[in-house]
Parts: C-alpha cells; structure tokens; sequence
C-alpha cells in the first residue's frame, strides 16, 4: 500500500476469475468461454444459426500459465513468484504478467479485488 490513500498496489491486488467465462482444455492450452450476447432474446434474434452462442478464446503457453494460477486467492506477486521458473529466461516477465492481468481485467475476464 502506498501512503496516498485510495491507492492500492497492483501487485497486492487479487485477480479472481469472472463467472461468466468457462475454461476448457485444447491438449496443454486453456480456451477461456463466454456468451456472445448477455441475454438469452439476444441470442435468439441476432445470432445466426451457423453460429456459436460463445466466444472462445485459445491462450497460448504463457496465457494459459497465469490463467491456471488464478483463483482468487493469490496476489498477483504470488503469481509472478510462482512463474518465475516457467519464464526462467525472460528478462522483464514480471512486467509481462501484470500487463496481462491488467488486460485480463479489460477485458472483462477477470476482477482485481484488494487482498484484506
């Protein structure tokens, strides 16, 4: 925690899946689902026969590392800890990872909570 108040540190942020968003497997990679549209008269009137109710989205190596680590009760520096051997030739992973989990976040797969 910094000493400005109202400002939490990422890295003591804990990333908890979103509710909405399923995971299956491809072999060794995560393939994150979620519905297309929100409401079921949506699905029903604007998605087209040919096509899927869901969104799939295939995370490669590095994705699919940080997205198994996330469960809602580790903190985003627990997670870099934990990848440290998975990405043991990367210079600036840490990085990587928090950019990933604040895109996470965007995206509406995840929510950062404050770790009380």
């Amino acid at each position: 925690m910094s000493d400005t108040k109202g400002k939490v540190n990422l890295l003591d942020t804990v990333p908890v899946q979103c509710g909405h968003i399923t995971t299956g497997w491809e072999g060794e990679y995560a393939v994150l689902s979620f519905p297309r549209f929100k409401y079921d008269w949506m699905r029903r009137f604007l998605l087209p026969k040919s096509m899927s109710a869901d969104i799939r989205v295939k995370l490669e190596e590095h994705g699919t590392a940080v997205w198994s680590l996330i469960d809602g009760k580790r903190t985003v520096q627990e997670i870099i800890s934990l990848l440290t051997e998975h990405f043991q030739n990367e210079d600036d992973y840490p990085s990587r990872v928090t950019a990933y989990i604040m895109q996470l976040q965007k995206d509406g797969f995840v929510q950062l909570r404050v770790k009380s």
